[in-house]
């Protein structure tokens, strides 16, 4: 058994970002177990611009962007485990990891990050009709084929779902000589990012379809075909709108799914609306000692958000790794009421899900989508029936997160509160 201080699962940008920042809030026994054989997470495959411009305030591709965590890991002499699948953890922080280098291995932990990430949505859970045809990828996938092996996946591309890795994807075949026949949304609007639409479809004349959908793949042993049609308010196909595309690969950019399948394991609870772990405000999970940060707690539009998120995550694990033979730690020493956080009209997953006010010691970021498109609408924040913030957007889209900082003063001063809410009133 090896006794770490702070044990960080996944060395993708999250895991990178809060293992430094624990580092430097003083924690030196801190541990990176990462999967994959190199760091960097899915940054690697990501060679377009686009990042970077929140931390570093300059633009940079997602390889130059993680190799700064990749150096300052190094540069603070962090301890990475790379090629090594963790197995469980328990509720009493104990790791079972195994690797070809190491063999299997145990930990116990004062403190765990959790940060690994997301995944995407496959077919499988589209339900969509037709046989199993080679041609049929997430657009991940596509992505990695592309821009790390060298490999088409295929030359005339129809992608389903607008996620911001389709809308890239779009682009990138382009580049590489493929036609892009359409960009196909199931809803009345684009799940990704304004600016991706902008860059990656309108300026290579790319139809986006929005309120359509793939009815059918054609083909048996390679795609041949597939079969668009428009949808109704519920979602459903409108018979008769049907339109066929000859095409010879499907990419799907339908959602991305939080990686926690060892969070369920060491019993931590979930949120249903964003599918990653219920958290307070300092980032810890309903199990003491577990924290949570990046797209393992909820998909993120931007890394840079990712980081910053990290980096609270990983200076409180290194709090509570400090206060670890004390009693009872003050992170967990709940100081006046909890305060419920609770998605109000036009809100959807807002993060964290409880904040204490006694515990504070800064403001408070609450992040959230919006439920729908809204234009020239507030956003409203409420402890019980008073109304703490309100600042007023210009638009509002279900693609790009909405970042509200709530001030340690106002919520002291609601201290005995019941319920925060965050509401978007059009």
């Amino acid at each position: 058994m090896t006794e770490v201080d702070v044990l960080v699962i996944g060395g993708g940008p999250a895991g990178l970002a809060a293992a430094v920042a624990a580092r430097e809030a003083g924690c030196g026994n801190v541990l990176v177990l990462e999967r994959d054989d190199r760091l960097g997470g899915i940054l690697q495959q990501c060679i377009h611009t686009g990042f970077g411009l929140h931390v570093f305030k300059e633009e940079l591709t997602g390889p130059e962007y993680a190799q700064r965590f990749i150096d300052r890991v190094r540069a603070l002499r962090i301890p990475v485990q790379c090629g090594t699948m963790v197995m469980d953890i328990t509720r009493d922080r104990i790791v079972t990891a195994v690797s070809p280098a190491h063999g299997l291995q145990r930990f116990r932990a004062k403190a765990i990050v959790l940060a690994m990430g997301c995944r995407e949505r496959t077919r499988g859970a589209l339900m969509i009709p037709g046989w199993r045809p080679a041609g049929v990828y997430t657009a991940g996938t596509a992505q990695r084929f592309v821009n790390m092996e060298g490999w088409m996946p295929g030359r005339r591309v129809v992608i389903l779902g607008s996620g911001d890795i389709g809308l890239i994807m779009a682009r990138r075949m382009t580049f590489e000589g493929a036609q892009v026949l359409a960009c196909v949304e199931l809803m009345p609007y684009s799940s990704g990012l304004t600016r991706n639409v902008v860059q990656c479809l309108d300026d290579f004349n790319i139809p986006l379809m929005l309120s359509h959908t793939v009815t059918e793949i054609h083909g048996r042993e390679r795609v041949e075909g597939v079969t668009v049609a428009q949808v109704d308010a519920r979602r459903k196909p409108i018979p008769g709108t049907e339109k066929r595309f000859a095409c010879d690969t499907l990419l799907l950019s339908v959602g991305l799914i939080p990686e926690n399948e060892l969070s369920k394991a060491a019993g931590v609870e979930l949120a249903q609306a964003t599918s990653g772990p219920v958290v307070d405000e300092s980032l810890q999970t309903g199990v003491p000692g577990i924290f949570a940060c990046g797209n393992v707690l909820h998909v993120h539009d931007l890394v840079d958000f990712v980081t910053i998120e990290a980096e609270s995550a990983g200076r409180r694990a290194a709090e509570y790794a400090r206060t670890f033979n004390v009693q009872r730690s003050t992170l967990n020493a709940e100081v006046g009421a909890v305060l419920r956080v609770f998605d109000g009209a036009g809100v959807r997953g807002l993060v964290p899900q409880s904040i204490c006010a006694g515990r504070l010691k800064d403001d408070v970021p609450l992040m959230f989508r919006p439920a729908a498109v809204f234009r020239d609408a507030a956003v409203v924040v409420r402890i019980d029936d008073a109304e703490i913030s309100r600042r007023k957007h210009r638009i509002l889209t279900p693609g790009e997160m909405v970042r509200v900082l709530v001030s340690k003063d106002d919520l002291r001063r609601h201290a005995q509160g019941r319920e925060l809410t965050v509401e978007v009133e059009a």
